[in-house]
């Protein structure tokens, strides 16, 4: 793949849902076959070579994860309303009981190619009917006040989970700490956040040196400073936060009877955490 043709963070929405769709009985997501593409599958199968061949079932394991949490919570009368935030192509809503809400925060461009694309699916039967409130932003932009508007008015005063999943290693630090000020002004006490990002341990592991140099070479789209890992510091020193669950793919693997297939130097091991507000 030449550097003319570098990937975007919106191809890699399609991709993660290629993983997700290898592995059904592990993600739990029988709907991410419908986003198959034939640029993707090329991208799948270079990234998997160049960097991971773990990287079907760490995406999938990640998708588990929060499925779990989620349909749990739902069970207990804890969540009324999902906020998913850099949400691509994820299909939790159709994974998730009907009577949730759903906010889901992209890019614009991806959020009007998931909406028709959504729309025309639930059309043809192809996707159970479900409701979708869909926000587009730049995330790169002053997006704060406006976003906050339009998520409170349509989650009201509705109990909610925030889902940062695979996004703040697009970010820089900067961009996060103001991402997580936004998630503190919406939220309410006992409201949830769950997130992902890499700890500074995976800069040990070969698997991380490969995708440097392969995101280097063929991601054009992430912040400046981007590519960033994170330390449990932060999450357990956010203000107003109390860190309730920390899990990695090896914990997880373990819990959904997983079987890494490559030793822990050619895995990325990234790390899932669950915030409850005070």
């Amino acid at each position: 793949m030449s550097n003319n043709e570098n990937i975007h963070v919106s191809d890699t929405a399609f991709v993660t849902c290629a993983f997700r769709r290898l592995n059904e009985s592990l993600s739990q997501d029988y709907y991410a076959k419908l986003w198959y593409n034939d640029k993707a599958e090329l991208i799948l199968k270079d990234y998997l070579s160049k960097v991971s061949t773990e990287e079907v079932q760490t995406h999938c394991i990640r998708n588990r994860y929060f499925l779990e949490q989620l349909k749990r919570l739902i069970t207990e009368h804890k969540i009324e309303v999902l906020i998913n935030f850099g949400a691509g192509f994820s299909m939790y809503p159709f994974l998730l009981e009907q009577n949730i809400t759903h906010i889901e925060i992209d890019k614009p461009e991806v959020v009007d190619y998931k909406k028709l694309q959504v729309d025309q699916w639930i059309s043809e039967n192809k996707l159970p009917q479900r409701h979708i409130n869909f926000i587009g932003v730049d995330f790169s932009t002053d997006y704060r006040d406006d976003l906050i508007v339009k998520i409170n008015a349509l989650k009201g005063n509705k109990s909610c989970f925030i889902l940062l999943e695979g996004v703040l290693f697009f970010l820089n630090r900067s961009e996060s700490e103001k991402l997580f000020e936004v998630f503190s002004t919406i939220q309410q006490s006992k409201d949830y956040i769950g997130s992902v990002s890499y700890t500074n341990e995976v800069h040990k592991t070969k698997a991380y040196k490969r995708l440097l140099k392969y995101a280097n070479k063929e991601l054009d789209d992430a912040s400046d400073n981007g590519l960033q890992t994170v330390e449990n510091s932060f999450y357990e020193n956010l203000e107003s936060y109390q860190l309730i669950d920390h899990q990695d793919y090896f914990s997880c693997s373990k819990l959904f009877q997983n079987t890494p297939e490559c030793e822990a130097t050619h895995i990325l091991n990234e790390h899932f955490y669950i915030l409850q507000k005070d």
